[in-house]
């Protein structure tokens, strides 16, 4: 697997409790991945999770660290191009989602999730 896009609960949990909340599946995706990729959607919604108090370290936090122990990146994908992906996407009215998975959709490449309503509507999501 080239490039591995995460969602947002994935960059939670790998920052709070490494790998083990991930399904063997979902672990193997990771090592195999040459390159970690977010959407910058993720550091937003990082960003409204921590000021609603749903989450407790700041986006930064959790970027930084991840960025230094596993090499994730951010995607630089035209932010034009990603939302022309997404406005297929009618499956979902989370803007979060729309555009995370239309990040990887743009580019053909699987997004480790474990939200199941992406699972059932993304081909390319692994979990």
């Amino acid at each position: 697997m080239k490039q591995l896009y995460l969602d947002t609960h994935i960059l939670v949990w790998l920052y709070q409790d490494g790998a083990a909340r991930l399904t063997p599946q979902g672990v193997r995706a990771v090592e195999e991945a040459e390159q970690l990729l977010i959407s910058p959607m993720v550091e937003l919604e990082l960003t409204y999770l921590h000021e609603i108090a749903r989450i407790n370290c700041t986006a930064l936090a959790i970027l930084d660290s991840l960025r230094r122990d596993i090499g994730l990146e951010t995607c630089k994908q035209p932010f034009a191009a990603v939302v022309g992906a997404a406005l297929t996407l009618n499956w979902t009215r989370d803007p979060f989602d729309r555009i995370i998975v239309a990040q990887a959709a743009h580019r053909d490449s699987p997004l480790l999730t474990a939200d199941q309503n992406i699972r059932e509507h993304y081909s390319a999501a692994v979990w």
